[in-house]
């Protein structure tokens, strides 16, 4: 036939095209995304909030998921050179350091407790999280001093200090309250609009996660009347056998009318942070969570002896963890972290 040269030559080029996208670095190669475990300080440099969501100095959207110590200074242990790179390698890219402000004897930093002892752990925290590549959260944990403005001024001499030393650290994280309880947001704006200029005269662009009302479950009265501030966000807190879907579906419209929301404690068990566990329900939250690129810590980095604790009570050492060491909390999120980042 006449014709056969040229219906080869078609043919071969024909079977080159479908090849091309099978290429690595041609069309058809997925865009690796940085919702996998990647997104640390030395790929994502200094983080930002735009168009609602967090985002790397380069404005593409992160994802973080870590855990977060329970009391600072009673978890003070798990703050240390072996666990972070640990923990970094399970997939962990953030870690909260809860400081209480209200406490007995040593632990809360506004009623007596060890000022210095605090500040060392951040320090030593701040370290450990910039030698592992983790981003890290300072957390003013008001629980029990329900309304932030009782120390207000304390808060304002702290993040002054830890803004000024943490300033060129481009993996920090405030948080300036934890649970708004028994107060309005009007309350919470009034202390935060004090808190935040502090911190920006000395970190002008970190980003600042704001505690809302009801334990930090109130979306809606920060989503109708928002801070003016550049690079804020909002904290959703939830315990998965407390908070359903009712809380859940708030969350959804907050989300979606977009606020930007951060979830810097959560649990998998009742808001009491013991028994009982709801795997069912915390699955549900997290699928949530990452459908709308909202980051997560969990709650605890502890061995307390109840069932939202990471490592089981009896357990001696605080890194080179044995499967059996990890509560059964402890291993749902490594199982979780290992679903969301491939680890």
């Amino acid at each position: 036939m006449k014709n056969t040269p040229m219906i080869k030559l078609l043919s071969a080029l024909l079977a080159a095209l479908l090849l091309i996208p099978c290429l690595p670095g041609c069309a058809g190669a997925k865009k690796p995304s940085l919702d996998d475990g990647r997104a640390r300080p030395s790929s994502c440099g200094r983080l930002k909030v735009e168009g609602g969501k967090l985002c790397s100095e380069a404005g593409e959207p992160v994802m973080l998921r870590g855990i977060g110590t329970n009391g600072l200074i009673s978890c003070e242990s798990f703050i240390n050179d072996q666990l972070f790179p640990e923990l970094a390698a399970d997939g962990v890219n953030v870690i909260r350091l809860a400081m209480y402000t209200y406490g007995v004897g040593i632990i809360g930093y506004c009623t007596g407790g060890d000022k210095q002892r605090h500040l060392d752990d951040i320090e030593k925290g701040v370290r450990c999280a910039q030698a592992a590549d983790m981003y890290l959260i300072i957390d003013w944990h008001i629980l029990s001093d329900g309304d932030p403005n009782t120390y207000v001024e304390e808060a304002k001499r702290f993040f002054a200090e830890v803004a000024e030393k943490y300033s060129a650290c481009s993996n920090i994280i405030y948080e300036i309250c934890n649970e708004p309880n028994g107060v309005d947001w009007a309350a919470v704006k009034r202390y935060a609009e004090q808190v935040i200029p502090v911190i920006r005269e000395k970190d002008p662009s970190a980003v600042i996660l704001v505690g809302t009302p009801d334990w930090s479950k109130d979306l809606a009265s920060a989503a109708a009347d928002p801070l003016p501030y550049d690079n804020i966000m909002y904290t959703l807190h939830f315990y998965s056998a407390t908070h359903g879907q009712e809380v859940r579906g708030a969350a959804k419209r907050a989300m979606d009318g977009g606020l930007p929301v951060f979830v810097s404690e959560f649990g998998i068990t009742a808001a009491s942070g013991d028994q009982p566990r709801d795997i069912e329900s915390a699955d549900e939250w997290i699928a949530l969570l990452e459908s709308e690129n909202v980051s997560w810590c969990m709650w605890s980095l502890s061995k307390v002896a109840e069932a939202s604790a990471f490592i089981r009570s009896t357990v001696p050492k605080y890194s080179g963890f044995e499967q059996d060491d990890y509560t059964p909390t402890g291993l749902w999120l490594l199982d979780t972290l290992k679903k969301h980042t491939g680890k």
